[in-house]
């Protein structure tokens, strides 16, 4: 399948994976964040989506000028093809399309593509070279196969809501990690497998959880209660294990956080922040083992001093003493960051709405800009596809008269 010409590349090079395409069956946020990156290396990603309603991300709230955040988020430079994958018609186009591809990627409802005979044996048995990516709550086999599977759910099932929180009142993480997660590992595993067809010219079938995904980020508390006994306390902005590490409160009730990782830094931070040397032999304090023990008369000391300090005061010898620190910021304010801005990192991205802001992809390549292009409307690229395929205008009329496109 040939891709549609290269947005202008002011580096005058290449994108990683400029001439591979991607094709997707995605929803929500897992799969689509696995894809949307592919994109921003340049693959082409063609979303197939249900006819009118689309991805059920789009309908999650319409803040952004009418549009879901989420949907924005995650599906910037794709082309969307809307088909009902009910009808024979419809199934024989994204066979067609994926025949053509160079990776395929769903994360379906549970058995969906195996009804739909996409499962990856079905489909690598045409195509030795095709990558099959396929992304679920809780993998291909198992008692949990079957079960249905959102980011919260998962988040309690990996045990993240477990040790989130207060003392008193467990909490979820305020993003979608878990799908963060699973999209992260969809993604790598996408370009692991690309590195090595390259090399081999093997295809691969790869499976992501979002159970898996999570249980691997939730090694330290894992390894914790495995060895330690018991999980990690609950500990609210502060960090369990490490003391002191957390938000602190200045005159002007503005909160600083803080970190300290070793103990010269202990040594460092009671001589040059709190000016008070003497805390650093203390018997209570003199470990970090011991501080975190005695976490209350700990903080209680620091609050003693930083009462009488502004929160730039408090920042201002942190820094001397480098020691790690970071004021908490609201979202708006990460919105206009200094560093982010200094860094150039915003571009303008096109939509119905007009231009929407988006940061750059972290990964920054030198000699290669990201591609940052246009957000699709639901079906947007349908008639443009279909055709290159070799459909006539007449057949798609009629299909879309009859809700197969």
């Amino acid at each position: 399948m040939t891709p549609p010409p290269a947005m202008p590349d002011p580096a005058g090079s290449r994108r990683p994976l400029d001439g591979v395409t991607v094709v997707t069956l995605e929803q929500a946020v897992a799969a689509p964040f696995a894809t949307r990156q592919l994109a921003d290396l340049g693959a082409r990603v063609i979303k197939v989506e249900r006819p009118v309603v689309g991805d059920f991300a789009r309908g999650y709230d319409a803040t952004v000028k009418g549009l879901s955040s989420h949907f924005v988020w995650l599906n910037r430079s794709k082309e969307s093809l809307t088909l009902d994958l009910k009808r024979p018609e419809a199934r024989e186009v994204v066979a067609g399309l994926i025949d053509r591809a160079d990776v395929f990627v769903q994360n379906l409802a549970p058995g969906a593509a195996d009804r739909l005979g996409l499962d990856a044996g079905t489909l690598r048995g045409r195509r030795p070279r095709l990558i099959v990516c396929n992304v679920s709550g809780y993998g291909a086999t198992g008692p949990y196969r079957d079960k249905k599977a959102y980011d919260l759910l998962v988040q309690a099932e990996a045990g993240l809501v477990s040790i989130t929180g207060t003392p008193d009142q467990v909490v979820k993480s305020s993003i979608s990690v878990a799908d963060i997660a699973a999209g992260m590992y969809a993604y790598s595993g996408v370009l692991s497998a690309l590195f090595r067809r390259e090399r081999s010219g093997e295809g691969a079938t790869i499976d992501v959880s979002m159970l898996e995904a999570l249980g691997e980020w939730m090694g330290f508390p894992l390894y914790y209660t495995l060895y330690g006994g018991r999980p990690p306390a609950r500990s609210g902005a502060r960090h369990a294990a490490i003391a002191p590490y957390g938000p602190f409160a200045g005159a002007d009730g503005e909160t600083v956080f803080l970190g300290l990782q070793n103990e010269r830094e202990w040594v460092r931070f009671c001589a040059e922040v709190l000016e008070r040397p003497e805390l650093a032999t203390d018997p209570r304090f003199d470990a970090n083992a011991k501080r975190v023990a005695n976490r209350d008369a700990l903080e209680a000391a620091i609050h003693d001093v930083f009462a009488t300090l502004t929160a730039e005061a408090i920042v201002a010898r942190l820094d001397a003493a480098q020691i790690a620190n970071g004021r908490m910021n609201s979202v708006a304010q990460l919105a206009e960051h200094p560093q982010l801005r200094a860094r150039d990192r915003w571009r303008d991205v096109p939509s119905s709405a007009g231009p929407l802001r988006a940061t750059l992809p972290p990964a920054s390549l030198d000699g290669a800009e990201p591609r940052m292009d246009a957000i699709p409307e639901i079906g947007e690229h349908t008639e443009a596809i279909l055709a290159e395929l070799g459909y006539a205008p007449d057949t798609i009329a009629v299909w879309r008269a009859a809700g197969i496109v």
